[in-house]
């Protein structure tokens, strides 16, 4: 998401030092005013579920809190750890239960600029080792489900370098950080197009993306943002169908030829509300992945305790 935040910086390039709302002229600059050892908590809602000729299945619920801790501050970064705990996932499935839990009590490290925009995951070497003597164990406790190490390997290679876990391992922090960096004007959509990271493999995808800011509230010292994302229709469907191309012969599972297979369509919107100091008040994603018929959703919420 960091590519969304020069989107908009460049297209917003006055800069206010002094106040993130501007009032005279119906602006924000979403900016971290964090001090070294300041603290907050969050709790994070994460749901998934599939639809089919309207039978909802597959439904996943998953809650957790997160210490988000100012631990080092320059003239131009800040250095945060978000510890994870308490993490929750509503099933019965002992496996689930365990896999979901791999980030209990993890702590991930992550430098930003002096404007809260992400820069880097500092720790991801302690994460993809810890994550490693992990599924580990749970090879170890798991060796009589039926395709455990194809579950496992999935899980272990969101964690397995540096690139994959920015891009794939921290949605929530990038969730957080997604307007910080940047100044938006009451009212103003502001469009373009941004490479996503393709996570199928292959060249990123491009995405159509708005982003609104929707209201200001000078009296409670918050403002609330939306962004919306559409992914190429065509580069998606493309890059699906040659994953499974690719992956399924070993399954025993058979895709309909190239041109049978279905369009597939990935919408994601983003909204939060976020305080003069920086530190984000709620924030919620809705992805919605839709071909043939089924909708895959999922959405992720962040709220302040």
């Amino acid at each position: 998401m960091k590519q969304l935040l020069l989107f908009a910086f460049i297209l917003f390039t006055s800069f206010n030092s002094f106040a993130q709302i501007n009032p005279e002229d119906s602006t924000v600059q979403v900016i971290g005013y964090w001090d070294l050892n300041e603290k907050q908590t969050y709790e994070v809602t994460r749901e998934k579920y599939r639809v089919k000729d309207a039978d909802t299945t597959r439904r996943e619920l998953v809650k957790y809190e997160v210490d988000i801790t100012i631990i080092d501050s320059t003239a131009t970064s800040y250095t945060i750890e978000w510890l994870y705990r308490h993490v929750s996932p509503a099933t019965d499935n002992s496996f689930e239960r365990k896999l979901e839990g791999i980030t209990n009590n993890r702590r991930v490290v992550i430098k930003t600029d002096e404007m809260g925009t992400i820069e880097e995951v500092v720790n991801w070497q302690e994460i993809r080792d810890e994550i490693k003597e992990t599924t580990k164990v749970l090879r170890k406790e798991f060796k009589h489900i039926p395709n455990i190490n194809l579950a496992i390997a999935k899980a272990e290679g969101m964690f397995s370098t540096k690139e994959a876990i920015e891009a794939m391992a921290i949605k929530d922090i990038q969730q957080f950080y997604t307007f910080h960096g940047a100044k938006y004007a009451l009212g103003e959509e502001v469009k373009g197009q941004l490479p996503i990271y393709n996570n199928l493999g292959g060249e990123p995808f491009s995405a159509d993306v708005t982003i609104l800011l929707d209201e200001i509230n000078e009296e409670d010292n918050n403002f609330v943002i939306w962004v919306w994302q559409t992914i190429d229709p065509e580069q998606l469907t493309e890059a699906t169908y040659a994953f499974l191309k690719e992956n399924t012969p070993n399954t025993g599972t058979t895709i309909p030829s190239k041109s049978e297979f279905p369009a597939m369509q990935n919408e994601t919107t983003t909204a939060a509300r976020i305080h003069g100091s920086g530190w984000v008040l709620y924030s919620r994603e809705t992805k919605e992945i839709t071909a043939d018929g089924t909708l895959a959703f999922e959405e992720r919420t962040i709220e302040i305790k």
